[in-house]
C-alpha cells in the first residue's frame, strides 16, 4: 500500500495520539497546521514533523498533504471541510463531525464531487472488539437484538467558559459524549432508529448539560441513553438478546466483552484489539479506504447519527450560533 502523507489540523490530545499512532507505525506525520503557528512549531519539534504553515490555510493548498486529520472543535468543522475537500484532500475529521445533517450533507456532496474520502473518527466502527462481537453476533448464537442500554456521564469542571459548556464552541453533552453512545447504538441496530424520545437538562449557558434518550427501529429493537457532562457515570454498554446478553466496559475504546447467556448464566470473555492503539486502527482503515482496498468507514452510520443528533436537538429547541444566521 502506499505510503500517505498526513497533516493534522489542530494539535491538541487527539493530534499527539495521532502522531503518537503514525510513530508506531514508523510514520510520522508530514504536517501540522494550527491557528497559533507558534504551538504548531512546539508540537512539530516534539514529532520530528518537518512542515509548519506559517498561516492555517496554507495546508489546504499543500499539494503534498493526501490526508488531513481534523481535531480543531466541531463548530469550525465545516469550514475547514469546505476548504480541505474543494482542494482534492481526503479528510478523517474528529467527532462529532458536524454541527448537523445539513451540513454533513454539504460535506459528503463536496466529497463525492472531488473524488475523495471523507470520514469520521470514529473510535467504535475501529476498534476490534466491536468487529469481533458483530461475528458472534452474526454467527446465530445469541438469537435476535432486543436491547440496548447505554450510560456515559462525567463530571467536568462546572465552569461555563470552558469548551464542554461553551455555547459559542458547540459544547454540550449530546455532541460531545453522546455522538459515542448513539454510534455504539447504531453499530448494534438493524437498521437507524424510527422512533425518538428525549429528555434535556440545560446548563445556564444553554447547552445541553444531560439528557435522556429513548429509541426505537422498524425491527422493534430497543435502546436508551443517558448522557451527562455532569454526573459521573461507567461507560457503560449492555446488549441484550434472546438468548444473552453483552456487557462491554470503558467504551467506545474497549478491548473486553462479557457474554452471559440466558439458559445457564455461562459467561464468554471475548477480548480483542488494545485501548492504546485506538487511533492506529482508525488511520489504517482510512488508508485502506483511500487506497481502494475496503470501505471501512461506515458513513452510511455516521449519516444516520447525525440525523438523530441534529432531529433531538431540534425537539429541544436548541441552536447553535452558527445555526441562527
Amino acid at each position: 500500500m502506499k505510503q500517505y502523507r498526513w497533516a493534522t489540523l489542530g494539535c491538541g490530545v487527539i493530534a499527539h495520539e495521532l502522531a503518537q499512532a503514525m510513530a508506531e507505525r514508523d510514520q510520522m506525520l508530514y504536517a501540522v497546521a494550527n491557528r497559533t503557528p507558534e504551538k504548531a512549531a512546539v508540537f512539530a519539534a516534539q514529532y520530528g514533523i518537518p512542515k509548519v504553515y506559517a498561516h492555517l490555510e496554507e495546508v489546504f493548498a499543500d499539494p503534498e498533504v493526501d490526508i488531513l486529520y481534523i481535531s480543531t472543535p466541531h463548530n469550525t468543522h465545516i469550514s475547514f471541510l469546505r476548504q480541505a475537500l474543494a482542494a482534492g484532500k481526503h479528510v478523517l475529521c474528529e467527532k462529532s463531525i458536524t454541527l448537523n445533517s445539513a451540513e454533513l450533507e454539504e460535506a459528503l456532496a463536496l466529497a463525492q464531487e472531488h473524488h475523495v474520502v471523507l470520514a469520521e473518527a470514529m473510535t467504535i466502527y475501529h476498534m476490534p472488539l466491536y468487529r469481533k462481537l458483530q461475528a458472534v453476533i452474526q454467527s446465530g448464537a445469541l438469537g435476535k437484538l432486543r436491547l440496548v442500554q447505554m450510560n456515559f456521564g462525567s463530571d467536568k469542571e462546572y465552569d461555563m467558559t470552558n469548551r464542554f459548556f461553551n455555547r459559542s464552541l458547540a459544547g454540550g453533552a449530546l455532541l460531545d459524549i453522546g455522538v459515542y453512545a448513539l454510534s455504539f447504538v447504531r453499530w448494534f441496530f438493524s437498521s437507524s432508529p424510527t422512533e425518538v424520545l428525549s429528555q434535556v437538562k440545560f446548563a445556564p449557558t444553554g447547552v445541553d448539560e444531560s439528557a435522556g434518550i429513548l429509541l426505537k427501529n422498524k425491527e422493534e429493537e430497543m435502546a436508551t441513553v443517558l448522557l451527562s457532562l455532569h454526573a459521573k457515570q461507567p461507560k457503560r454498554g449492555t446488549i441484550s438478546f434472546e438468548k444473552g446478553y453483552v456487557e462491554i466496559f470503558d467504551y467506545p475504546r474497549g478491548e473486553e466483552a462479557v457474554i452471559t447467556y440466558n439458559q445457564d448464566g455461562r459467561k464468554e470473555v471475548l477480548s480483542a484489539g488494545s485501548t492504546a492503539q485506538a487511533l492506529r486502527y482508525e488511520v489504517e482503515d482510512m488508508e485502506r479506504t483511500v487506497s481502494g482496498e475496503g470501505d471501512e468507514m461506515y458513513m452510511s452510520y455516521t449519516r444516520d447519527v447525525m440525523e438523530l443528533m441534529t432531529k433531538i436537538r431540534r425537539d429541544w429547541g436548541m441552536r447553535y450560533p452558527e445555526e441562527e444566521i
